[in-house]
């Protein structure tokens, strides 16, 4: 993350710094992608050092990005997603999960970085489709952004995805509160999916791990299981609830010897 405010209501637009690792970058990078520099790709390469599995991780964490998204499209009726923290385009994207299902869903991507922005916007151009430059960290922004409410229309149910993000919040910024105020905008009838880095898993490289994005535009925030519950308020969660991402709902057996993935992941609705 780059700045607390994205290109609403008269801030300063966010601008590409390529002087530091971005966590987007770095995550296309564990994924194969070639939307990142010479920072991200040395940071990046320093994180598979420090967590050898971490490929592993964003790979089980897409794929539970995906199961997660057909849940509330098929199961829940959800026809608007607001993705936030969206990172840079891999097929099969959240728009292309959620219209398999349902051709009409509406989808807003955001995120703080305008390399992200702008690549989404090349891929996803369409009416039910949004791809909005803003931070999660104003969170009030994010929600007012025209070009969220152009696709997302709060008073129905929408599906907020915050997948791999909140951990780059620092407690200083309140990850709690950014959460609560993006939940307090949701109708009855909406859902949460979320997932976050933990050092539960691998305690002894929590530390080493999260050094690698001190340089980083934001840093990585390790907490452990009950915070992360805490994030889904009063929501309730869908079985499993919160568990590692490879143990949410799998729809093929784990690899042989696969490492544990420090990543946990839940899916929780909004009634009322």
């Amino acid at each position: 993350m780059t700045s607390p405010r994205g290109d609403a209501g008269g801030a300063q637009p966010l601008e590409t710094d390529a002087s530091k690792p971005h966590p987007a970058r770095m995550y296309d990078y564990f994924l194969g992608g070639k939307d990142n520099y010479e920072v991200d790709r040395e940071a990046a390469e320093r994180m598979i050092v420090a967590a050898p599995e971490v490929r592993a991780g964003v790979r089980a964490n897409r794929r539970f990005m995906h199961r997660a998204v057909r849940h509330v499209v098929a199961e829940g009726g959800i026809r608007q997603i607001l993705d936030v923290g969206t990172g840079l385009p891999t097929e099969p994207n959240v728009h292309q999960i959620a219209r398999a299902i349902a051709p009409g869903t509406r989808v807003a991507y955001v995120d703080n970085d305008p390399i992200v922005s702008a690549r989404s916007a090349a891929l996803t151009a369409g009416n039910d489709t949004s791809v909005v430059l803003a931070d999660l960290r104003d969170p009030r922004a994010l929600l007012d952004h025209p070009g969220v409410r152009k696709v997302i229309d709060f008073d129905q149910p929408v599906a907020l995805l915050l997948v791999a993000v909140v951990h780059f919040i620092s407690d200083a910024e309140d990850p709690e509160g950014i959460v609560a105020t993006l939940r307090d905008a949701l109708p009855n009838g909406s859902w949460l999916i979320l997932s976050h880095a933990t050092g539960d898993v691998h305690d002894d490289r929590r530390e080493d791990a999260a050094a690698v994005y001190n340089g980083a535009t934001a840093t990585l925030n390790l907490r452990p299981h009950a915070r992360v519950l805490d994030l889904f308020g009063d929501f309730t969660p869908v079985e499993p609830g919160l568990v590692r991402v490879t143990d949410w709902r799998p729809e093929e057996p784990l690899e042989h010897e696969a490492p544990p993935i420090g990543i946990y992941g839940g899916v929780a609705r909004k009634n009322g």
